[in-house]
């Protein structure tokens, strides 16, 4: 029971601020009890409004659920940090997730797959990869698309270079060629669909 507010009674409260300490002493109860049913309220009330920030922010069900999930997760296993004093739970859960939401966003900035999921060419994001063991048809085919690849204008092959044999990322590249990320993205398609064309009329 918290103090004065018995768990289940707390459900019927919807003022802000009473919502707030309510919450608060859920928090309190799982840093000194590790209270696995106080818990279970803030993750009730939390993870719904997890997930619809999240879904605004990354537009993926999937990387909402898992922040979703790795912010309550935090939560449970920093709940001693919380302090009412400083600001209210909502303010304190929402830190974590936003410093989640960037860590995941520069995770997948860093992957080729960013690149690729932009209806690009799968086939090179191999390219990074070590081929020493790759069977016979595979080297082949990433032989051919490096005699392609030297065709290519000099501004796309710089590009299309930094970010498949580099592995930078996109906006590493912009900043590093002093460019709009808008142009590092048009030069990557061009390239890509270029290769493509070239691919499509070798076969």
């Amino acid at each position: 029971m918290l103090v004065g507010i018995p768990l289940e009674e707390s459900k019927s409260v919807t003022k802000p601020k009473e919502c707030a300490d309510i919450m608060s002493r859920y928090l309190v109860l799982v840093a000194e009890e590790r209270s696995k049913h106080a818990f279970s309220k803030v993750f009730n009330y939390f993870a719904p409004r997890l997930r619809s920030y999240a879904l605004k922010q990354m537009g993926n069900e999937a990387l909402a659920m898992e922040l979703v999930q790795d912010t309550m997760s935090n939560v449970w296993q920093k709940a001693h940090l919380f302090n009412a004093e400083k600001g209210s739970p909502s303010t304190w859960i929402f830190t974590i997730a936003r410093n989640i939401r960037f860590d995941m966003l520069r995770k997948l900035q860093n992957r080729k797959e960013d690149v690729c999921s932009d209806d690009l060419w799968p086939v090179l994001c191999e390219q990074t990869a070590d081929t020493t063991e790759a069977p016979l048809d595979e080297q082949i085919t990433l032989e051919q698309i490096g005699g392609m690849f030297d065709s290519l204008p000099d501004k796309q092959k710089a590009v299309i270079e930094a970010i498949y044999i580099d592995g930078k990322s996109q906006q590493e590249v912009a900043d590093e060629l002093s460019i709009p990320l808008g142009t590092v993205k048009s030069r990557t398609r061009l390239a890509l669909q270029r290769l493509k064309d070239m691919l499509k009329d070798h076969d």
